[in-house]
């Protein structure tokens, strides 16, 4: 049980708070401790979606460049000694890379929304990946594992699984 004006911890046959002070009258009131992942889990998964948005243009516009581009680039009057072949082998090979890791954050993104098992562990993965992505990426990984990451974020997303499925 809590204090209902400085929220300390008291128990049920004590008269004064250990903190405030204050006099309990009687009944001591319960206030519950604010589930701090399910507080920002929605918004995690918003985020995570505009990101993946975010690169999947990126990857799409790597892409175009590397297959439209550099396939040209002898036509266009490019100098003999220029590697035409690795620079789209090169851009496509990143644009699809960036491709797959849009795909995992979209698929991270929905699962949380969902409140699915497997999403928070997704996430963090991808968080960690994302640090390097200056400046969208970073911000949201750091976001991503300070709600995620602490010890009792496991226990707080269980339940707020458990309240989504309605167990």
């Amino acid at each position: 049980m809590f204090c209902d004006r400085c929220g300390a911890t008291v128990q049920p046959d004590q008269r004064f708070c250990g903190r405030c002070g204050k006099e309990f009258s009687g009944a001591v009131a319960i206030v519950p401790l604010p589930n701090r992942v399910q507080e920002h889990i929605r918004l995690l998964g918003i985020l995570w979606l505009a990101l993946s948005a975010l690169n999947a243009v990126a990857g799409v516009v790597m892409f175009i460049i590397g297959n439209t581009v550099f396939t040209h680039l002898p036509e266009m009057g490019a100098p003999p000694g220029m590697p035409a072949g690795l620079l789209r082998s090169l851009f496509t090979i990143i644009g699809i890379m960036i491709l797959t890791k849009a795909a995992l954050g979209f698929f991270a993104g929905w699962g949380l929304l969902r409140r699915e098992p497997w999403a928070r562990m997704l996430t963090i993965v991808l968080s960690f990946l994302a640090l390097f992505n200056i400046p969208f990426g970073t911000a949201l990984g750091i976001y991503s594992m300070w709600v995620l990451l602490p010890a009792r974020a496991e226990r707080e997303y269980e339940q707020a699984m458990s309240a989504a499925s309605g167990i």
